[in-house]
């Protein structure tokens, strides 16, 4: 570890390296000996420093060997680190607080794009920022946006015409109607018959009185399930769960054949080798006729099919 190579790496002017590159140069200078000045930082740790990908990584070490801060001894193989020499054209001096500022200096002076800079053009400092309301009104007062006097006046603006009229308006009668209770007036009571209106889906299904099993109509009777919308959930209810459970029976008895397989293995293991010898014969005789066709047929007579 190196702190000396790691606060130069720090230092670096922005003009020079970019900030990904900046970290990289004071991973790899962290990890550098101070005498030989070599490293082995590590793709891992590498990218937790810059917080980069694999492949940009690679990149930012590649433009600072571009730029000459750092060569490479030994190229990285799976299971050994590349090897870097920091500052192999030598090593820079830290700045000091004077070069500091007129790197600063120099650089709030550059225009931030050099290619729209207005050359020839000396711009204004900028003003001092506001500390009261009264600087405020001064500024408005000597550029004279209408500001009569600075601060805050001591009385309302001028009225003008009111939003509101200042008498009642002529729409409004002025008494009560005949017939009227004098109280606060509410909205009219419902068109409907029932204590509340039929369900949707019970006129879709032919029930204009809502739920059949309710002589009175009643308040709601999804509560009880018998409106003609909750029957029919019940019914695709039902209906699922008969398809699980037949898949689940299935399921079981595709079980109960795999573990009676299963234990006629485990009991009589000279039927199952058997059974297998005769699928093996079986296959190699259909293989046989597919290649060769049909065997000719036995004759009697012929003495060179005295075996079968």
């Amino acid at each position: 570890m190196s702190i000396h190579l790691m606060v130069v790496a720090a230092y670096l002017p922005e003009d020079v390296v970019t900030q990904s590159q900046k970290l990289a140069m004071m991973k790899i200078c962290d990890s550098a000996d101070d005498e030989t000045r070599l490293s082995k930082p590590g793709l891992r740790r590498l990218r937790a420093w810059v917080g980069v990908g694999e492949k940009r990584c690679m990149t930012i070490v590649t433009e600072l060997v571009a730029k000459g801060l750092i060569e490479r001894v030994e190229t990285g193989k799976a299971g050994r680190r590349a090897v870097y020499r920091v500052f192999p054209l030598g090593v820079p001096p830290i700045p000091s607080n004077d070069d500091l500022d007129a790197r600063f200096k120099e650089a709030d002076a550059a225009p931030k794009n050099p290619r729209k800079a207005r050359t020839g053009v000396t711009r204004a400092a900028p003003s001092k920022p506001a500390m009261t309301h009264e600087d405020i009104d001064a500024r408005a007062l000597a550029a004279g946006e209408g500001v009569k006097e600075a601060g805050f006046h001591g009385w309302n603006p001028d009225e003008g015409e009111g939003r509101v009229p200042p008498v009642e308006p002529t729409g409004l009668h002025r008494w009560n109607p005949l017939g009227s209770t004098g109280g606060t007036p509410s909205f009219p009571s419902s068109s409907s018959v029932l204590p509340f209106p039929p369900t949707p889906a019970a006129g879709a299904a032919g029930e204009p009185g809502g739920c059949p099993r309710h002589p009175v109509p009643a308040a709601s009777c999804r509560a009880c399930g018998t409106n003609p919308r909750a029957a029919r959930v019940a019914r695709e209810r039902e209906r699922a769960e008969t398809d699980r459970q037949t898949e689940q029976d299935w399921l079981r008895g595709w079980q109960a054949e795999l573990d009676e397989a299963r234990r006629v293995m485990q009991e009589r293991p000279e039927d199952v080798e058997a059974a297998r010898l005769l699928a093996r014969q079986l296959a190699r005789q259909g293989r046989e006729k597919a290649r060769y066709g049909d065997p000719p047929e036995k004759n009697e007579s012929c003495p060179l099919h005295e075996c079968s």
